[in-house]
């Protein structure tokens, strides 16, 4: 079973599958990073200081040690931005690889047909007689 295992793992595209989620997971970090630290802070600047994550709808306030209740569109918007951006460089990054990947265009097939010398009909490419005018072709 060990064998069968080490064997599955090793194919190729095991690996590079595991190799695509680490690095989808770096660069999702990186996104997130860019968003909350980069992006909204000039953004919530322009709309007059506000700060997108602390942005919520307090359904319950706090009380006796109990956490408030809120929807926090904040923090979702923030998401949807992250989300924005990572499904627009997949986006890029698969555009540019199927560009990159230049489609062989396949070997024309032998014909089947031929015009014939007398009439120009359509005719059998080993057709020894045309069946429209009858001539030797």
């Amino acid at each position: 079973m060990f064998k069968e295992f080490k064997e599955f793992a090793m194919r190729g595209n095991v690996v590079d599958m595991a190799v695509g989620i680490v690095i989808g997971g770096a660069f999702g970090k990186i996104v997130s990073s860019f968003v909350k630290d980069v992006l909204m802070p000039p953004i919530g600047l322009m709309m007059g200081g506000m700060d997108f994550s602390s942005l919520a709808v307090v359904l319950k306030q706090a009380s006796d040690g109990v956490e408030a209740v809120s929807i926090n569109y904040g923090v979702f918007l923030n998401t949807v931005i992250d989300f924005i951006i990572i499904a627009f460089a997949i986006f890029m990054v698969v555009k540019a690889m199927n560009s990159a990947k230049k489609e062989e265009a396949p070997e024309p097939a032998e014909p089947t047909e031929r015009d014939c010398p007398r009439c120009f009909s359509s005719i059998p490419v080993k057709a020894t007689r045309c069946p429209n005018c009858t001539s030797d072709v």
